[in-house]
C-alpha cells in the first residue's frame, strides 16, 4: 500500500522558530496530507514518532525541534539523544523518521538570530518534505519491482 499521509511532529520550545519548519514542509506537501502533532520539547519527539510510525498511517514522520544551551544541561547531549531516538524509531518501525532538529552553538535570543533561524527552519522544512516525498517514491518503486 502506498501511503500519501505524513506526520509532522514539532516541539513547543521556541515554537516561533520551530513552527517555520512546518511552513517549509507545507510548501511541498499539501496540508490535507499532513497531520501535525505538538510535543513539549525535543526529548519527547522519538517516542511519539515511534508511536505514529507504528500506526501504519504514514509514509514518513518528520520531527522538528530547536535545541539550545539553556545553561541547565548540555544541549548537545539532548540533541544526540533525540537524533538517536528518531533513528531508532525509524529502524524499529520501518517508517522513515526525518529530523529537522537543529542545535546551534552560537544562538542568542536576539531579533537578528531569531530571524536567521526562522528562515533556516523554513529551508530545513522544505528539505524534510523533499526527503519524505523522495523516500516515499523510492519505497513505492521497490514494492512495484517485487
Amino acid at each position: 500500500m502506498t501511503h500519501t499521509r505524513y506526520a509532522f511532529v514539532k516541539a513547543n520550545w521556541h515554537s516561533d522558530i520551530v513552527d517555520q519548519a512546518l511552513e517549509g514542509f507545507l510548501e511541498l506537501v499539501p496540508a490535507e496530507q499532513v497531520d501535525v502533532f505538538d510535543v513539549p520539547g525535543a526529548f519527547e519527539m522519538p517516542l511519539l514518532a515511534r508511536d505514529l510510525a507504528q500506526t501504519g498511517r504514514y509514509a514518513a514522520v518528520a520531527c522538528a525541534a530547536f535545541v539550545v544551551d539553556g545553561g541547565i544541561y548540555r544541549h548537545d547531549f539532548v540533541a544526540q539523544a533525540v537524533v538517536d531516538g528518531l533513528m531508532r524509531a525509524s529502524m524499529d518501525t520501518g517508517v522513515p523518521v526525518l529530523s529537522v532538529s537543529l542545535t546551534p552553538h552560537q544562538y542568542q535570543e536576539t531579533d537578528h538570530h531569531n530571524a536567521i533561524y526562522r528562515a533556516h527552519f523554513v529551508e530545513k522544512g522544505r528539505e524534510a518534505a523533499q526527503a519524505a516525498l523522495k523516500i516515499t517514491q523510492t519505497r513505492a518503486s521497490l514494492t512495484r519491482a517485487a
